[in-house]
């Protein structure tokens, strides 16, 4: 009877116990269903650009469990344009996991002309679900900032050989990031090329607002360039945004100095410890004038050259000089071939060598001590013939 009481008594208890813990597992059930909730979020959901600007919008999509949600703008005004891409794509629809977000971009392409607020909407479908993303975009010219190109040294000067380099400031002082491209033109026949700094394989590269990214510009005459100065223009595109910018590379001549001979034969003969001239020639085949040329040698040791005259004050472009040389042995040099290196030097860095083979021969004095010699033997034979060849 006992147990009976006890067992009546536990009952009530039990059922209060039973009743409470529905109660949590109701409260929970939201919070578990909340977690899992069909859901199309971007963080930046409304924003100001300039005029001309284009605007990107990172948006979520999450869904209880996998499922492919299609995706859909409406509301884009007449001149703007504005696509969804994913993957490197253009998409219609994405495909959940039910446990990560799957993330689209939208880019708005925002015309030169346009102003006030405008809303577009993305629209979601997952099976007979909808959600809808309102994008806010309002456009105010006093978000235009300003974006200047800027370089501390505008004009180069230096010879037609030389490659000139320019280093540029890109500064984009708006409010917003913007992709930038670059392009330089320079005159007919000369390379040009323009790039963002460190950025040697993009074609554009994004300069964050309020940011600057350096520009180089190279510019190389064409052979041949004629003496003067040359614009070189420069563009930096963003969107319909085009900063020009104008530098000036001012070519001094090019100089090219050459030394040779006459004929063209680089040989020479004479005796040892005499002087021998040799004709030379230097010509300057650039388009400006060498000044200050100076002729030199390399000879063997004890071997004296010098030249008249040593020195040329100045060579004009495309005109050709001729200088004597004055080649002397060294008194003791056996006969033989000889090198010697001539040399003519510019002040425009300019120079140019000639190597010259030198024969050095026997000297006829010998000739005729080694004839008197053979007469003198000839004539001893006769006489030692005639006066004892008899006995």
């Amino acid at each position: 009877m006992d147990h009976a009481r006890a067992s009546r008594s536990l009952l009530p208890r039990l059922a209060t116990m039973a009743a409470a813990l529905g109660v949590a597992l109701v409260g929970l059930a939201p919070a578990a269903s909340a977690a899992t909730t069909f859901s199309v979020t971007t963080p930046y959901p409304a924003v100001v650009v300039a005029p001309g600007a284009q605007v990107t919008f990172n948006v979520d999509v999450v869904t209880p469990a996998p499922e492919r949600v299609g995706l859909a703008l409406s509301g884009v005004p007449s001149g703007w344009t504005a696509a969804i891409h994913g993957g490197g794509f253009v998409v219609d629809a994405v495909q959940t996991n039910g446990a990560d977000a799957a993330t689209v971009r939208v880019d708005v392409t925002v015309p030169a002309t346009a102003s006030g607020a405008t809303t577009i909407d993305l629209t979601a479908t997952a099976g007979r679900e909808t959600r809808q993303l309102p994008l806010e975009i309002r456009v105010d010219t006093a978000a235009a900032g300003d974006v200047t190109l800027t370089t501390d040294f505008p004009s180069l000067r230096g010879p037609a050989s030389q490659t000139f380099n320019f280093n540029l400031t890109l500064s984009n002082q708006t409010a917003e990031d913007l992709t930038f491209a670059v392009n330089a033109q320079g005159p007919d026949g000369w390379t040009v090329s323009a790039k963002l700094t460190g950025e040697s394989q993009a074609a554009s590269a994004v300069v964050k607002a309020g940011s600057t990214s350096g520009v180089t510009v190279s510019a190389t005459p064409p052979d041949g360039v004629a003496a003067g100065q040359y614009p070189i223009q420069v563009v930096a595109t963003a969107g319909a945004r085009q900063i020009p910018g104008t530098l000036e590379v001012e070519v001094t001549g090019s100089y090219s100095l050459s030394l040779s001979t006459p004929d063209q034969r680089l040989n020479g003969h004479g005796e040892a410890g005499q002087s021998t001239d040799l004709a030379l020639t230097v010509t300057n085949s650039g388009t400006a004038p060498v000044t200050n040329v100076k002729l030199s040698a390399t000879p063997p040791s004890g071997w004296k050259v010098t030249f008249d005259p040593e020195s040329i004050a100045s060579l004009d472009a495309n005109t050709t000089q001729t200088v004597t040389a004055h080649l002397v042995p060294s008194g003791d040099a056996v006969a033989g071939d000889y090198p010697v290196t001539l040399k003519a030097d510019g002040d425009q860095s300019t120079t140019s060598s000639v190597d010259i083979r030198f024969t050095v021969e026997t000297s006829l004095m010998w000739a005729f001590v080694g004839i008197a010699l053979i007469v003198i033997v000839v004539v001893g034979l006769g006489w030692v013939y005639q006066r004892y060849g008899r006995r």
